[in-house]
């Protein structure tokens, strides 16, 4: 693997290139990546990169975002299958349709979404600023899509009116009141941190609700010692790398995203030796995008 890191490390010199990881990734990509972290953080640095090449270790989404943001780079996505079930689960005209049955309301895009449904929005969020976007907009009611779990999760934090498109994530939703129960009673005294794409019924019982992002700034600052986590697995092993005088528990063994764990260090190897995967998007859907994007950032 050393070499691996090695020849990503020459060739990302030699191509001006950039790799950026999200917290799910294979923990071992983060020894060849320039940035870690969630999507709000990973969109900021594909916006503000001076690099010719971005090779996303991510979900399609967030490689079509990166190219919407630098539309003059080379942006690669080492594997293609690497989608997302939530993203998948709205399109332009199931939106277009969601949107006539509430006509002149603002629409919040999770950026967890295609570059099309982007396209039909007013603002894009990330988990770590929905709420900060949805407050921002001083209007009572707003259409969120497609995460209907944040957006309900936005409206008990806002006191704003979220109508929410029936989309989920499966990784998430495998998260059962039950689970933190019993976790509880496994492990006393430790503190449950939840993610906002988890059912109500979890985030409710949790001792911090947030973001990826936040679930780790709040895990490292914490004078708790002991933790059980209620999102991706890659949270959990990033956690006790870098907090080794602390303890960290998936509160379930399956809480694994199949499609964020589809890259290897050879993958991002190819990709940058061979250029290949580029992500495109065409040049009116970009624009309308690019819109949306750049009103959250």
């Amino acid at each position: 693997m050393l070499n691996i890191i090695n020849k990503i490390k020459d060739l990302k010199k030699a191509k001006n290139a950039v790799v950026l990881a999200h917290c799910y990734q294979n923990i071992e990509i983060d020894e060849a990546a320039d940035f870690v972290g969630d999507s709000l953080y990973l969109s900021q640095m594909a916006a503000a990169t001076d690099a010719d090449i971005i090779v996303f270790a991510g979900v399609y989404f967030m490689a079509q975002t990166a190219k919407i943001l630098s539309p003059n780079k080379k942006v690669l996505l080492p594997r293609t299958e690497s989608g997302c079930l939530m993203a998948d689960m709205i399109n332009a005209q199931q939106l277009r349709e969601f949107k006539s049955k509430h006509p002149g309301v603002p629409v919040v895009c999770y950026v967890n979404s295609t570059a099309e449904v982007k396209a039909e929005c007013d603002i894009c969020c990330t988990s770590s600023n929905a709420v900060k976007i949805v407050k921002s907009l001083n209007v009572p009611k707003v259409l969120f899509v497609p995460d209907t779990y944040l957006g309900k999760w936005v409206q008990e934090q806002t006191g704003v009116e979220v109508i929410t498109y029936p989309g989920f994530c499966p990784t998430h939703l495998r998260i059962r009141p039950e689970d933190v129960d019993s976790a509880r009673e496994k492990y006393p005294g430790a503190l449950v941190l939840a993610h906002p794409e988890c059912h109500r019924e979890v985030w409710c019982k949790a001792d911090f609700t947030g973001s990826t992002t936040q679930i780790m700034d709040f895990a490292t600052r914490s004078d708790a010692k002991k933790f059980i986590i209620a999102t991706e697995k890659g949270v959990v092993e990033r956690l006790q790398r870098d907090c080794p005088d602390k303890e960290f528990i998936l509160i379930k063994d399956d809480i694994i995203c199949p499609n964020m764990k589809w890259h290897t260090l050879p993958d991002i190897l190819a990709a940058l030796e061979n250029e290949q995967h580029e992500i495109t998007v065409d040049t009116q859907t970009a624009a309308k995008a690019r819109t949306t994007i750049e009103r959250m950032l």
